[in-house]
């Protein structure tokens, strides 16, 4: 029996053998020649051919990115749970026949803006169980085809107006189980396809059924929602919602209500005032401030204040309704220095509003309502200020102030602080009644210099203090150094047989007499050794042996070396 390939190389197989190999490899030639590009599979994939043509199948693997030169026969692709983490430029721009892409239940968070381009064929995009939380809505500019989008859980917050416009074919879009809170009814009417479904009212046939999935997302039934809300209610076939019974998830007086069941009003700038705007307090006694404001949506409130950096109050925020808000500044034991004008002010997305309050403060030595203009001062009538650091440590200091002149308690003060060596300081502008100033967060071991003078005045000489912060360094040195030499002599001691002891309890005075002599040659060898010296340190603890165990019980104590850095790892100040 015989075969004859007519093949570009063709041969003749006439015997047994050859007819088994001619057999197998007459197929393995046909099949390549029917499915070409069999070699050219992604390693871990699998390639098939169906009736929509020829598929690429890659299924839990640790690839982590999309293949590169994928053949172009390709028409449909699905790469699930790979770890994909993005979708970079042109990642399937060769494969032009490509109808169908599933990258479904990876950890995509980022899509580039040209990631669709090439794919003008493409009708169905599933993104289903990815991490994305912002689409780049422009990328489907390349995909005019497009019929099917599946962005299901996912972790989009944000769906801009214009998201659809350059979604012309789509006839199902699955949005469900994200984050969307917002979304404003334009949305949809700048959708192409919601125009012309919106004149085939009514008309069945003249055009084809639009589905939405919008459910299980957290949405804000507020204002902003409004016209949403009406869209949901007004929508009809051609466009099908997939669940209708859409859900809220607040604010509290809306929390789990359906949009069939509330009444949203239309959304207002802020509104603020105030009951009083002039209010005279007490020197030391608590101050209360109180605006009342009404908006839709509510609104965030600050209040303004002078020496709001210096004196930081606190403030508290009371919702009375769904519009409106109370907030409540508190001013403990009031200075002098709080007079002024305080600001309440409050803003929404559509505008803002402000009102003032006059804060007075009823004492001796004050008359007028409002803090006086500091008049500029040559150096020459510069009073006399004393000046101390309270308190130092290794991070920061406290100073205090005292001013020689005729009315401190209405003067402001300009602080002057930075290192010793730095030409540039930072100025501080303190105001009347405050004599005291914390500083903190400095760096240890460094010199600074800080200086007090009268606002819009250059300190004069006495008025400023150069100080060292501290050093925590040097101390945990000394007791590393203090338990290193208590472990080594526990260890000696234990080390030494009970006997040796018997020197210094019951030992004869021949024995106590040599053992100072020992000691004494031992001294004046040590004494006259070169470059030697005491210390108490590890280093210089000297062996166990018995000229070491027996020293006189009542030698007087040599005199220890004063320190002529008595406060090393401390800290220092002096005044010039």
């Amino acid at each position: 029996m015989s075969c004859v390939l007519l093949l570009p190389a063709c041969f003749t197989c006439s015997s047994r053998n050859m007819d088994v190999f001619c057999g197998v490899f007459g197929v393995f030639l046909v099949f390549n020649i029917i499915t070409p590009g069999f070699s050219t599979c992604p390693l871990g994939c699998s390639c098939t051919n169906d009736n929509l043509g020829r598929s690429l199948l890659c299924m839990e693997t640790q690839m982590g990115h999309i293949p590169e030169n994928i053949p172009n026969e390709f028409t449909k692709i699905r790469i699930e749970n790979c770890h994909l983490t993005e979708v970079p430029q042109g990642s399937f721009s060769q494969v032009h026949a490509l109808e169908f892409l599933w990258l479904n239940f990876n950890e995509i968070t980022l899509m580039n803006i040209k990631s669709l381009e090439g794919l003008g064929n493409l009708t169905e995009l599933r993104l289903q169980g990815n991490k994305l939380t912002l689409v780049p809505w422009t990328a489907f500019q390349s995909t005019p085809r497009l019929k099917i989008l599946d962005l299901k859980n996912n972790r989009l917050d944000v769906l801009p107006e214009h998201a659809l416009r350059h979604l012309p074919a789509l006839t199902y879009l699955d949005l469900s189980f994200n984050q969307l809170s917002i979304i404003s009814k334009e949305v949809f009417t700048n959708w192409p396809l919601y125009q012309k479904a919106e004149k085939a009212w009514e008309k069945e046939g003249l055009v084809s059924n639009v589905v939405l999935a919008l459910h299980d997302n957290p949405w804000t039934c507020d204002c902003r929602l409004k016209g949403f809300v009406e869209f949901i209610r007004e929508v009809r076939p051609p466009i099908i919602l997939m669940n209708s019974y859409l859900k809220c998830s607040g604010p509290a007086s809306k929390a789990d209500k359906y949009f069939h069941e509330i009444q949203l009003k239309t959304c207002m700038k802020p509104v603020a005032s105030v009951a009083e705007s002039n209010i005279t307090s007490s020197l030391g006694a608590n101050a209360s401030l109180t605006c009342l404001v009404k908006a839709r949506p509510l609104p965030s409130i600050q209040w303004t204040y002078p020496l709001k950096i210096i004196r930081g109050f606190a403030s508290t925020q009371t919702q009375i309704d769904e519009e409106t808000v109370t907030s409540r500044l508190m001013i403990p034991s009031v200075h002098l220095a709080d007079r002024g004008l305080y600001t309440c002010m409050a803003n929404n997305f559509i505008g803002n509003s402000s009102v003032g309050i006059a804060l007075n403060i009823d004492s001796p030595n004050s008359a007028a309502p409002l803090p006086p203009p500091v008049p500029m001062l040559s150096s020459d009538h510069s009073p006399h200020i004393d000046i101390r650091i309270a308190k130092q440590t290794i991070y920061g200091i406290t100073l205090e102030w005292h001013a020689m002149m005729d009315n401190p308690a209405e003067t402001w003060f300009t602080i002057h602080f930075g290192k010793y060596d730095s030409p540039k300081k930072e100025m501080i502008f303190i105001g009347p009644g405050i004599n005291s100033y914390s500083v903190s967060d400095l760096l240890p071991a460094t010199k600074y210099e800080v200086c007090v003078s009268l606002k819009n005045h250059p300190p004069r000489e006495g008025q400023c203090i150069v100080f060292v912060t501290g050093s925590d360094i040097t101390e945990l040195e000394q007791r590393e150094r203090l338990i290193h030499i208590i472990v080594i002599v526990c260890a000696m001691i234990l080390a030494v047989p009970a006997g040796m002891y018997a020197c210094t309890t019951e030992a004869r005075f021949s024995c106590v007499d040599r053992c100072v002599d020992l000691w004494k040659k031992h001294r004046r060898r040590g004494e006259n050794a070169e470059g030697s010296e005491r210390q108490n340190t590890f280093d210089s603890l000297q062996a166990a042996s018995d000229e070491a165990l027996c020293k006189d019980s009542e030698e007087k104590p040599t005199k220890r070396r004063k320190s002529e850095d008595r406060c090393k790892g401390g800290s220092a100040a002096y005044l010039y």
